[in-house]
């Protein structure tokens, strides 16, 4: 999970490059299975994403490393924050 802060003004640039160009371009690395994404209403970093992977050697591919960050907005990013978790059992 990815939490982070941006500047209300470049919201909607944000998040169309986040939906159009980083979101496809990481699920087409190794071992990046989906992604989702939101809003935090309370107590956190307003931008959330959830990945799911196949395992933490999904981080160490050359094409997540070509493509991992935040882009153009590298330098209006605040409050980054990366959660990672193990699913334990899926109901539902």
């Amino acid at each position: 999970m990815v939490f982070v802060d941006i500047d209300p003004q470049y919201d909607a640039a944000f998040d169309d490059w986040y939906w159009n160009t980083h979101i496809p371009d990481i699920l087409q690395c190794p071992g990046w299975l989906a992604a989702r994404r939101g809003r935090c209403i309370e107590g956190g970093p307003r931008h959330v994403a959830i990945y799911v992977i196949t395992g933490d050697d999904a981080y160490e591919t050359p094409e997540f490393h070509a493509i991992k960050g935040f882009g153009p907005f590298a330098d209006k990013v605040r409050n980054f924050t990366r959660i990672r978790i193990e699913a334990r059992d899926q109901q539902g």
